[in-house]
């Protein structure tokens, strides 16, 4: 919990701008990918100019920076499965890219680009806020899987995390939206909804070192707000058909094992504590999952 200066209220470092606490498949997440849900300037100059001067800074330090595209987190509409339909959700997704996201959200002045509006899209309007994704991977033997993040990494570096990243737009062949104009908008809106699915999976496969067959039950549980720079994330549950021994020995030799420097497979008494030195978003993503479980006794106690 993080203290209010001007109230003197406890205030959570997350915001859940969505939760599914049943969880849902595939056929019940939906994109509309739009330049609709793209960033709007802000019509303060001097402010969007900060966005290039920041970047150049960075690339001046770390000329190894790379700007790709993101999906950018627009808004998003539910819609309440009656007696006999499935509940829905779909996701409205624009562009945005890294160079953008370092320029407003990780811009010193990140506050200054948001507008005044209880409305999240609204208030969010002028930042970039791509879309991470994490998953909350439970083992065979009920552990979850918990990452250190490494010192070398731009962002919270030595914080615990989930495994995760971002739905990539270049994985569904968008460069720019020009690139939309050349594909059947329904079935890109249709690519782009599966690569929220496809790419926590490669997230986990790439971070941890586990077989993408080990991977089952891949659920859509919410989506997270950090308050810091407002960051938002997509957050997923699913199974490993793996024990934590079998996982530990195999993240060794993970493709993207040098972003994180320890994994720990955890309980959820453990989890609860190491939440707090979560980044924001993430320990929104562990407040989704608690809803989840507790929807989940809930049901079998009325069962």
């Amino acid at each position: 919990m993080e203290l209010n200066a001007e109230t003197g209220t406890e205030t959570t470092p997350y915001r859940l701008l969505l939760s599914c606490p049943s969880g849902l498949s595939p056929s019940q997440v939906s994109v509309v990918f739009d330049e609709l849900y793209d960033r709007i300037p802000h019509p303060d100059i001097n402010l969007e100019n900060s966005i290039s001067e920041i970047w150049d800074q960075r690339v001046q330090r770390n000329p190894s920076l790379y700007n790709g595209t993101k999906f950018r987190h627009g808004h998003h509409t539910w819609h309440d499965g009656g007696p006999n339909q499935e509940s829905h959700v779909c996701l409205h997704l624009g562009l945005t890219d890294y160079r953008t996201f370092v320029g407003t959200n990780l811009n010193p002045l990140w506050e200054k680009f948001l507008a005044p509006s209880e409305d999240d899209a609204i208030q969010c309007q002028h930042t970039s806020n791509p879309l991470g994704n994490g998953a909350i991977v439970e083992t065979s033997d009920k552990k979850i899987l918990v990452l250190q993040r490494s010192h070398n990494v731009g962002e919270f570096p030595g914080h615990f995390v989930f495994p995760g990243g971002h739905p990539e737009p270049q994985e569904v062949g968008i460069v720019s939206h020009h690139h939309k104009d050349l594909m059947d908008s329904e079935l890109l809106n249709k690519k782009v909804s599966q690569e929220m699915f496809d790419s926590i999976v490669r997230e986990v496969v790439e971070e941890i070192g586990v077989p993408s067959d080990s991977l089952y039950e891949q659920i859509f549980i919410g989506i997270s707000r950090r308050v810091l720079n407002v960051r938002p994330a997509a957050f997923f549950f699913m199974k490993c058909s793996l024990s934590s021994k079998e996982i530990q020995q195999m993240y060794s030799t993970a493709q993207d094992s040098f972003e994180s420097t320890q994994l720990y497979t955890v309980s959820m008494i453990e989890l609860e504590n190491m939440a707090s030195k979560m980044p924001g978003c993430h320990e929104g993503g562990f407040a989704l999952y608690k809803i989840m479980v507790e929807a989940g006794r809930k049901s079998h106690a009325r069962v």
